[in-house]
């Protein structure tokens, strides 16, 4: 068995532990985490904080890297998905007749969008904060919740998840460091 097959096996083997902790009555609970409209609220609270922080011209672009980001990074990871090509938990036949299964996508599994996204646009948003507000790393709670919602409900793998977060740690960073760019350009 090959290191890579090994590192396969063993994700498989956490997928199921973490999966199995579910229980019903938490699901409903889960399936409004996992679902991005649900995050709405937070949304529109960091669109005012933008705002209010920033003012109107450097807050709209802002927002117009951090919706440049979002999208970034959504057609990225349909990109790694697809060269990739690994089964979902919940398409895989080695593991989908014992595992907890609440949503069932077709699309591939690695990497996580839910992750690589919600951590992306959390990095930004951080490090964007960071000199207007004191507790910026609180937001942190949003894609940890997000992307593990993506285990309970049976769609992604802990890899999935993990190299999601990686990936979208570095494009926030990246995305964000464009925006300061941006940003000494506007008086």
């Amino acid at each position: 068995m090959s290191f890579l097959d090994t590192i396969i096996e063993k994700d498989k083997e956490l997928f199921v532990y973490l999966n199995a902790l579910g229980v019903e009555s938490w699901d409903q609970f889960w399936m409004v985490v996992t679902n991005q409209f649900s995050w709405i609220p937070l949304f529109a609270l960091l669109l005012f904080l933008v705002f209010k922080a920033y003012g109107w011209k450097k807050g709209l672009m802002i927002m117009v890297v951090a919706a440049l980001l979002v999208t970034f990074s959504d057609q990225f990871v349909n990109f790694i998905k697809d060269y990739f090509g690994r089964l979902r938990p919940n398409n895989d036949p080695t593991i989908n007749e014992f595992i907890r299964i609440l949503k069932r996508p077709k699309s591939f599994s690695f990497v996580s969008g839910h992750s690589t996204t919600s951590f992306a646009v959390t990095t930004f948003m951080i490090l964007t904060f960071k000199k207007y507000y004191k507790y910026p790393l609180l937001l942190l709670i949003w894609p940890v919740l997000f992307a593990y919602s993506r285990i309970y409900v049976g769609v992604h793998f802990p890899v999935d998840i993990f190299i999601g977060m990686l990936l979208g740690v570095l494009e926030g960073y990246i995305f964000y460091k464009i925006s300061v760019s941006f940003l000494r350009k506007i008086h």
